[in-house]
């Protein structure tokens, strides 16, 4: 997908996280995941990370990454915030859409599982990764 693809993408999965929203109280929202997801370690990830590209998804499994400050967002006080913050990636996505394809390819940012990615994979991540969360809302819902 082109940024404009991705952009439209992520508008209707944001939709689509809006309307369910409604739906559950922030004791579910805040409900930690169990201990039986899947552990990837290291090395397996970034084999895994070309796959992942190339397929445009994360596959549908439980990932359980440690915690870690840098990474992990603190726990959201309200719904408001939910859709503040899903609104605020939503903008950053359409002010950064026209830039990305601008960036070249050989500049790289490492990221912790999938090894080095260009500014395309990292946008597209977004979209991806938001996708991935559908799983998440479906055991949500049980």
């Amino acid at each position: 997908m082109n940024p404009v693809e991705i952009v439209h993408s992520l508008e209707k999965v944001t939709a689509h996280y809006l309307q369910e929203l409604e739906a559950f109280s922030m004791e579910q929202l805040h409900k930690k995941p169990s201990e039986d997801e899947v552990n990837m370690p290291g090395a397996e990830k970034r084999e895994n990370g070309q796959a992942i590209f190339a397929q445009g998804s994360l596959p549908p499994i439980r990932i359980h990454v440690p915690a870690s400050p840098e990474y992990t967002p603190a726990q959201p006080a309200s719904k408001e915030q939910l859709v503040k913050g899903m609104q605020a990636v939503l903008e950053r996505m359409h002010a950064l859409a026209p830039t990305v394809d601008d960036i070249p390819a050989h500049h790289k940012v490492e990221h912790p599982g999938f090894g080095p990615l260009a500014a395309k994979e990292w946008f597209a991540l977004v979209e991806m990764h938001y996708r991935h969360h559908l799983h998440q809302l479906n055991r949500l819902k049980g």
